[in-house]
C-alpha cells in the first residue's frame, strides 16, 4: 500500500481508480463498510484509493473546536489498509483547499489526480467550501463526466456509527461501547517512557505510555492487553494522574502485565487495547489500601479478560 501525503507524490500513471473520501479518524465500522462497498465496486480490477485529510480539517479552520483524534495519520493508513484500501491520499489541508468549489474539489481530486470511475462516500458526505457539496453534487458532477456515485448509510441500528460517538464512549470510560462501534477494542500506541517507578517498588511493574496524538478513555482503571512486538499480554492498566501519590501531572496510560516482572520495554513502541474499565480513579489513605485494590483489580482483571 502506498501512502501519499501530497498530490505530487501520485504516480503520473495511476488511474482509472475507484475513491471513497472521508476523515475515516477511528476506522469504524460504518467506515470500514464504506471501504468495502468501494472494493466489491473495484471488483480486484482497479485500485480502490482513500482520501483523506491531515490535519483534520476543523484544526486548521476552527483550532479551538477540533475534536480529539482516534487514530493518528499512520494508523489510520493501517486501518484503511485492513479494511481493503489499495492506498491512501492525505490531502494536506489548508484554508487554501477550504476555499475550493465542491465542483473545483471534484475536478482537482477525483478527475485530475485519480482519475476516479466511481466514488463511494457515506450518505451524510458534505464537502467543499462551507460544506456545499453533497452526494447530489457529486451524482450531478458525476452524470457529466462518467463517474457512478455510490451513496452507503452509516446506520448501526440504534446508534449512527461516528467518530464521535466513540468519543462520547471513551470520554464516559465506556471502552466497551467505543469497541462495539470500531469493531475492535480501543487502542493507543506510544513508546513507553521511564516513570517513578512506584508501580515495581509495589509489585506491580507497569509500562508507561504518555498520552500524545490520540485520545485516551476516561480516567481509571480497566482490564486489558498490553501489545509487545506482536505478543498479547493480558494487563491491568490505569489511566490518569495517579492521585494517591502527588506530584503527577500529566495524564498517562500505565500497563501492568499480568505476572510480567521480567519485561524491559523502556524506549520501545507498544499498543494498549482496553477491554472494560472496573473503576474509576480514587485517590487512597495510604500505601497499604492502595496495594490492597490493586491485587483486587488484578483478581478482576482476570475475571474480566477470563484468563
Amino acid at each position: 500500500m502506498a501512502l501519499w501525503t501530497s498530490f505530487d507524490a501520485l504516480p503520473g500513471d495511476l488511474g482509472p481508480t475507484v475513491a471513497t473520501i472521508g476523515n475515516f479518524d477511528g476506522v469504524h465500522l460504518g467506515h470500514q463498510h464504506v471501504i468495502a462497498t468501494a472494493a466489491q465496486a473495484a471488483n480486484d480490477r482497479l485500485p480502490v484509493v482513500a482520501v483523506t485529510f491531515e490535519p483534520h480539517p476543523m484544526a486548521v479552520l476552527r483550532p479551538e473546536h477540533a475534536p480529539e483524534r482516534l487514530t493518528n495519520l499512520a494508523q489510520r493508513a493501517a486501518l484503511l489498509e485492513q479494511a481493503g484500501a489499495d492506498h491512501v491520499l492525505a490531502i494536506p489541508f489548508s484554508r487554501e483547499i477550504a476555499t475550493w468549489t465542491p465542483e473545483e474539489f471534484i475536478q482537482r481530486v477525483l478527475l485530475d489526480a485519480l482519475h476516479v470511475q466511481t466514488v463511494v462516500v457515506g450518505a451524510n458526505f458534505r464537502f467543499g467550501a462551507k460544506a456545499a457539496g453533497d452526494v447530489h453534487t457529486l451524482r450531478e458532477v458525476g452524470l457529466r463526466e462518467g463517474f457512478e456515485v455510490i451513496a452507503i448509510g452509516l446506520d448501526g441500528g440504534p446508534q449512527v456509527w461516528s467518530s464521535t460517538y466513540i468519543r462520547s464512549c471513551l470520554a464516559a470510560g465506556d471502552v466497551e461501547g467505543a469497541a462495539e462501534a470500531l469493531g475492535r477494542p480501543y487502542s493507543v500506541t506510544g513508546v513507553v517512557s521511564r516513570g517513578d517507578q512506584r508501580g515495581r517498588e509495589l509489585g506491580f511493574p507497569t509500562a508507561n505510555v504518555p498520552i500524545g496524538e490520540v485520545i485516551a478513555p476516561a480516567d481509571g482503571v480497566y482490564a486489558g492487553w498490553l501489545l509487545v512486538d506482536g505478543e498479547r499480554l493480558p494487563a491491568a492498566i490505569s489511566v490518569g494522574t495517579n492521585p494517591t501519590f502527588a506530584g503527577q501531572r500529566a495524564r498517562r496510560v500505565e500497563a501492568y502485565a499480568l505476572d510480567r516482572d521480567d519485561l524491559d520495554l523502556y524506549d520501545r513502541e507498544v499498543s494498549v487495547e482496553f477491554v472494560a474499565q472496573l473503576r474509576g480513579m480514587v485517590a487512597f489513605d495510604d500505601v497499604q489500601a492502595l496495594v490492597k485494590q490493586m491485587d483486587h483489580d488484578v483478581a478482576l482483571t482476570r475475571a474480566t479478560l477470563d484468563i
